[in-house]
């Protein structure tokens, strides 16, 4: 009996290595009526089947305008199942291929926010957060006027925001170690290359606290003084001048030490610059102009395709382009 039931099973394992996986069948269609297949898949969120479907457009069609439009479909399909990197190569091949189209700057926007999408917690690697600044920035440089440059600059501000808290959990791991030296490195860092996040207040008490743990007080109530001048009534100040034991006058002589000069030459300008920050935050909340939140918003006419309809003598149809 078990010898009959191991010749089954090995005539089962016969079978299965002859058979085969018969591949899809090819069908070739107009480029238009592939391109509304696709996106009829999109439509009912079927996201990696329209990635496939719009490719298949680029393949059958590849000198079509459709084709120049399935790319990015395609891309954008990747992004929303989340299959970031295959979203990305597509992308670089179309910026590669189409520099100048006019497209290229949603091309740009949707690559950073691939890599915006993968930014993980400040106790993990940030690699995907350098490459969204870069691509971000790369964006503003390539297009500054266009309408995803405003949006990209908000994302600057926040990923900034993201690198700054990086390195304040590093130097709160290096203080709590006792190892003090490190973790200054870390908090001056946070004061020089990231002024305008919602960290450097913190960053100056932590220097308070380790130039006092050093025995550094000349240095500690320089921190505690800039921290009090730039940050008033913070709670963070109140804990550093509990720390160095504050006297009146000591704020005064450190706005003329050397180490005060990143907060008081411009703080006007800076106090500026985040009240307009947040007003184009406000902004961008409320404007019902923009499209890139859903790029999907409604349909529109193809002037390119209108002319190339006309010319060969086809009733003009209508097909779904989100990107103006």
């Amino acid at each position: 009996m078990f010898k009959a039931i191991i010749k089954l099973l090995f005539v089962f394992i016969l079978l299965l290595g002859c058979s085969k996986v018969e591949p899809d069948e090819y069908t070739e269609k107009p480029a238009e009526v592939l391109y509304n297949e696709a996106l009829g898949h999109l439509k009912e969120k079927k996201y990696k089947t329209a990635a496939k479907a719009f490719t298949e457009v680029e393949r059958q069609h590849p000198y079509s305008i459709w084709a120049l439009k399935s790319q990015l479909m395609s891309a954008y399909s990747s992004y929303m199942k989340n299959e970031y990197d295959d979203a990305i190569l597509t992308l670089d091949r179309f910026i590669q291929l189409h520099p100048v189209s006019k497209d290229a700057p949603y091309a740009y926007y949707l690559k950073a926010l691939c890599y915006y999408e993968q930014i993980s917690d400040v106790k993990r690697d940030q690699q995907m957060t350098e490459n969204a600044m870069k691509s971000l920035r790369d964006l503003i440089v390539r297009f500054p006027n266009s309408k995803y440059a405003r949006d990209a600059e908000v994302k600057i501000d926040l990923t900034l925001d993201h690198l700054a808290g990086k390195e304040m959990q590093i130097g709160r791991y290096y203080q709590n170690k006792g190892n003090y030296l490190a973790a200054i490195n870390r908090f001056l860092l946070v004061t020089k290359n990231y002024q305008k996040t919602t960290h450097v207040a913190e960053a100056l008490h932590r220097l308070t606290e380790t130039y006092t743990a050093l025995g550094m007080m000349e240095e500690a109530k320089k921190a505690a003084a800039v921290l009090g001048f730039n940050f008033p009534g913070n709670d963070w100040y109140y804990d550093s001048y509990g720390l160095v034991g504050g006297k009146k006058g000591d704020l005064e002589r450190a706005k003329n030490s050397k180490w005060f000069w990143p907060f008081t030459n411009d703080k006007e300008s800076i106090q500026k610059e985040e009240k307009v920050k947040i007003e184009r935050r406000e902004k961008i909340k409320t404007d019902n102009k923009t499209k890139w939140y859903w790029p999907f918003a409604e349909e529109k006419e193809s002037s390119e395709t209108e002319k190339q309809v006309k010319i060969e003598g086809k009733k003009k149809s209508k097909w779904y382009w989100p990107f103006d």
